[in-house]
């Protein structure tokens, strides 16, 4: 699957959740209603997925998770907070450095319209 066909599937399938839902959920909630509506769209991904730190030649495998990863491909970051700062897109492409992926999508569910703050980020 192409990724900008990725990330049109994950982008419809979060509005799709936010719409009806809206912000004020907790992050997990959101995650999980995410999960949802791409199983029904058929988009395959991963939830939780263990992200290693190479740490001087050794790979260790550390508390960092992966929130989504969409079609073995794009990187998905759930957030429910009041913004995105600086710091939250700079732990973004520090967690797609392990897997080697290139898009990552920060998406923070805790805003009125989500359609509008959503960009993708590229390592």
């Amino acid at each position: 699957m192409a990724m900008n066909k990725i990330s049109e599937h994950i982008l419809g399938a979060a509005i799709e959740v936010h719409r009806p839902l809206g912000p004020g959920l907790l992050e997990s909630a959101h995650e999980e209603c995410l999960c949802h509506a791409l199983r029904l769209r058929g988009v395959p991904f991963a939830r939780q997925r263990p992200l290693p730190v190479e740490y001087k030649g050794t790979r260790l495998v550390c508390a960092y998770r992966a929130d989504l990863l969409v079609a073995d491909a794009v990187f998905v970051e759930t957030r429910a907070i009041g913004a995105v700062e600086p710091i939250h897109e700079a732990q973004l492409l520090t967690h797609l450095r392990p897997g080697g992926w290139k898009p990552g999508l920060p998406i923070n569910f805790n805003v009125p319209a989500l359609k509008d703050r959503i960009r993708r980020r590229v390592l």
